[in-house]
């Protein structure tokens, strides 16, 4: 059982930083013209036994920023339809305050310094995170500003894939097609993705503390 007065052991595997899987789904490529227009966050847990596990998934349809552009070739292939009446988005600024509340909640629970961005292609989803920081002129995000984790790197690696749904079926996990392209469905298969490989290492990560323990009694 973890001693309250010691800092978490999730707080020591990754250097202090609390890996949480982001997906936006957005109006185009271009960070800084095209319109952000779904955020999911997924954070993760650790066990007892130091593996890790898909925890709670926020997410937020947004509103796009004023002048924002909407490509018609990305809406069509998220299927996205901005304006919808019935679509409950609520502006961005308000979007990334909300998811991060939570991710400091679980900075403060796991007593990590800061959040590292998990996405499949991370550059992607940091770029718009980053950009809708700057827009919204928010002091306080808990996201490193430009490191991540890839799990399309570590996919690559792990099983030979690098495209989600591929790496997602390489892993043994179903994988809907008709749910796919909404961000907290990519977001939450991609969390999955990343407990498996990290979970994988688990074993090598526990010998590398035991040597360095070991190194560190002999000086």
């Amino acid at each position: 059982m973890h001693d309250a007065h010691a800092p978490h052991p999730f707080s020591q595997r990754f250097r202090g930083f609390l890996p949480v899987v982001v997906d936006v789904e957005t109006g185009g490529f271009n960070a800084q013209s095209d319109a952000l227009l779904e955020i999911a966050a997924v954070l993760v847990d650790m066990d007892e036994a130091g593996n890790l596990h898909r925890g709670a998934t926020v997410a937020y349809h947004v509103q796009p920023f004023a002048g924002a552009n909407l490509n018609p070739e990305a809406l069509a292939f998220t299927g996205i339809d901005p304006h919808h009446p019935l679509r409950p988005a609520i502006p961005e600024r308000d979007a990334l305050q909300r998811v991060f509340r939570e991710v400091r909640t679980a900075l403060h629970h796991y007593d990590c310094t800061r959040a590292i961005l998990v996405g499949h292609n991370a550059f992607f989803d940091l770029g718009f995170l980053n950009a809708a920081v700057a827009r919204g002129d928010i002091k306080r995000n808990p996201f490193h500003p430009f490191s991540s984790f890839d799990t399309a790197t570590l996919a690559g690696v792990a099983v030979g894939q690098t495209v989600l749904a591929r790496a997602v079926a390489a892993m043994g996990m179903d994988w809907d097609t008709g749910s796919a392209h909404s961000a907290a469905y990519d977001a939450e298969k991609t969390a999955d993705l990343f407990c498996i490989i990290v979970n994988r290492f688990q074993a090598l990560y526990t010998s590398s503390l035991r040597d360095q323990s070991d190194y560190a009694n002999r000086e």
